[in-house]
């Protein structure tokens, strides 16, 4: 889909018109609009060019006649094969290599989000990430203020023995008890999972997870050619459904999300815990244990990860920096057997050649220092007055058109609309109101139920507007 963000300019004495009309072919002149680029719907050319639709019917229209665009009925208007009228010679066809690389393209509901992120009128009401105010800006300032020499070379193929020396004693205080050559530092625990998709997985295997998950939203299995099945926690336990599932089918490993678990922001107990890890023990189902969110408790501190009660090497073990310290570190790890370590360290050679060394090197002395344990209780004091803050919003406005549960910790609040809405032209119409949703779906295809809620990136006062007015706007929607 072509990208747009231009508008005509209308001090100058050029008809709009012909602003437009340049202005595509400028585009497809210089190469970035290729032969089958498809161009956003009339009505939406119209609301991003600000115009009127009979300008961008007009406009269109001549760009046709000279052969520049094709319109065909269903499938929009795109780059005509007959540009190379503009250019010295025809240009490759890059929608096919497009639609033809190795990597799933994002859910679309996923990539209208990612661009509207980027525009900071918007409220973002489902961002899994800190609101910039509470990010420790200072701390890191400090950090990088404090030494004379600061690593950028390149580190060893697992990272900076530094880091993975600080992380093996910080994964102490979680009950985990592994040594520095047993540790991977990753690019932020995405890649951690593309590594472990791409280095251990054969292609066509399947991975089970609880249902609605976070994995939904990055194809990052899918690229790696791989299945992904998801087991919905109700009734009947999701062990036994690991069970159920194994006796008809084979399975390559279990993604866990255990603690304040992304979306629906649930803890597991140590009693589920233990029944997944022995479930999984029993029948050779190694585990991929998604824990960035563990540091961000809210009422008390979790049950001890999975990895902790782990004495046969069956747990891959992922955490992150991105989520109580900064998205920006894009530092993350793998925590597992060595054999296992090694193996995806020669992948991660192949792929980056390594984390930013100025990155680990901020992570390590973020450890060695004591700051993160005063900077996560900060960061903690801060969400427990956004969550309980939205949690009374919701009271006010959504108590009688939806259902939630108090989360312990994380950064959500998975909302549960009494009847179901049409999720796209909901989330269009929030969008025209200034409000970036997380629909549901994003997590569960079928999902037409809920909303990812976050506390940790909208002020209080954008949580009060956004929600008073998005209740407003579902009541209108479910009339």
């Amino acid at each position: 889909m072509a990208h747009i963000d231009w508008k005509p300019n209308r001090d100058l004495d050029i008809p709009i018109q012909v602003q437009i009309i340049e202005y595509i072919k400028e585009k497809i002149k210089n190469g970035e609009w290729t032969i089958g680029t498809k161009l956003p719907s009339q009505r939406k050319l119209a609301e991003l060019l600000d115009v009127n639709r009979s300008t961008i019917v007009s406009a269109l229209g001549e760009l046709a006649a000279d052969g520049l665009l094709e319109t065909k009925t269903g499938s929009g208007t795109t780059v005509s094969n007959t540009t190379w009228n503009l250019l010295a010679a025809p240009s490759p066809d890059w929608q096919n290599y497009v639609q033809s690389g190795m990597y799933e393209p994002n859910f679309k509901l996923i990539q209208a989000i990612n661009l509207a992120e980027a525009d900071p009128s918007v409220i973002r009401l489902g961002t899994g990430e800190l609101a910039p105010e509470l990010l420790p800006s200072e701390e890191i300032t400090s950090l990088l203020h404090s030494t004379d020499t600061i690593p950028l070379g390149y580190s060893e193929p697992k990272g900076s023995y530094a880091l993975r020396l600080q992380l093996s004693r910080y994964l102490q205080s979680r009950d985990i008890h592994v040594s520095p050559a047993a540790i991977l530092i990753t690019s932020g625990s995405l890649q951690a999972l593309q590594l472990i998709a791409g280095g251990l997985l054969a292609k066509g295997s399947t991975i089970l997870y609880e249902s609605p998950s976070y994995i939904q939203s990055v194809p990052v299995f899918q690229s790696a050619g791989t299945n992904i099945f998801g087991l919905v926690k109700k009734e009947i336990d999701i062990t036994q459904q690991i069970r159920q599932y194994m006796r008809t089918s084979d399975a390559a490993l279990f993604y866990a999300n255990p603690t304040f678990h992304n979306p629906t922001g649930r803890l597991w107990n140590q009693a589920e815990r233990q029944r997944l890890l022995l479930t999984c023990q029993q029948l050779s189902l190694p585990i991929i244990e998604d824990d960035a969110y563990y540091d961000l408790w809210l009422d008390a501190p979790p049950p001890p990860p999975l990895k902790a009660l782990d004495t046969q090497g069956n747990v891959l073990y992922t955490g992150s920096f991105s989520k109580a310290v900064s998205p920006g570190i894009r530092i993350g790890w793998i925590a597992g057997p060595e054999p296992v370590i090694d193996r995806l360290a020669d992948s991660k050679m192949q792929t980056d050649y390594g984390a930013s060394s100025l990155s680990q090197y901020v992570a390590e002395r973020w450890l060695a220092t004591g700051i993160h344990l005063q900077a996560t209780e900060k960061i903690r004091d801060a969400l427990r007055k956004r969550r309980d803050a939205v949690l009374q919003l919701l009271q006010d406005h959504f108590k009688e058109i939806a259902s939630w549960n108090k989360p312990q910790g994380g950064f959500y609040i998975w909302l549960r609309l009494h009847q179901s809405v049409p999720i796209h032209t909901f989330f269009e119409r929030a969008l025209q109101q200034g409000i970036l949703l997380n629909p549901g779906q994003i997590y569960d295809r079928n999902d037409s139920h809920h909303l990812r809620i976050s506390y940790s990136y909208a002020s209080i006062d954008q949580l009060e507007y956004s929600l008073k007015q998005l209740a407003s706007l579902i009541r209108s929607i479910q009339k």
